[in-house]
């Protein structure tokens, strides 16, 4: 049994890296659809948008990488941690950044969900050897 759940979180891993990776790729591709999440207080909105495309494909990139999975794993969980209050903040928006009320309460749990599969995989991988 326990080397099923290896398999199954190594495979929950690769798919991690490659949505992170992809959503990376995406600050570049249409970094307009990033602008509204930027908070209003912030200048440099498209620089801020390309800096958080590179860090998301380096942790992605970093999962992929065997000897750094641990440090992927752990940034993983930070940058998710550092996105939530802007899911939370959506949520309450009189117009909120994802475009609606509803895809903002349905975005809200599933970043709960990347939290926790980033805790787990940081729990696998951080500091093992």
């Amino acid at each position: 049994m326990e080397n099923v759940a290896k398999k199954l979180w190594s495979v929950v891993l690769i798919i991690m890296a490659i949505f992170i990776i992809y959503g990376g790729i995406n600050h570049f591709i249409k970094p307009e659809f990033y602008i509204p999440f930027v908070p209003s207080f912030l200048g440099f909105k498209t620089v801020i948008i390309y800096v958080y495309g590179v860090v998301e494909i380096g942790i992605g990139l970093l999962l992929l990488i065997k000897k750094y999975r641990g440090v992927g794993a752990f940034s993983l969980l930070v940058l998710m941690l550092v996105f939530l209050p802007i899911h939370i903040w959506d949520v309450f928006s009189d117009t909120p950044a994802i475009g609606s009320h509803q895809a903002a309460l349905i975005r809200l749990p599933i970043q709960l969900v990347f939290i926790g599969i980033a805790w787990k995989l940081k729990n696998i991988y951080f500091n093992k050897n």
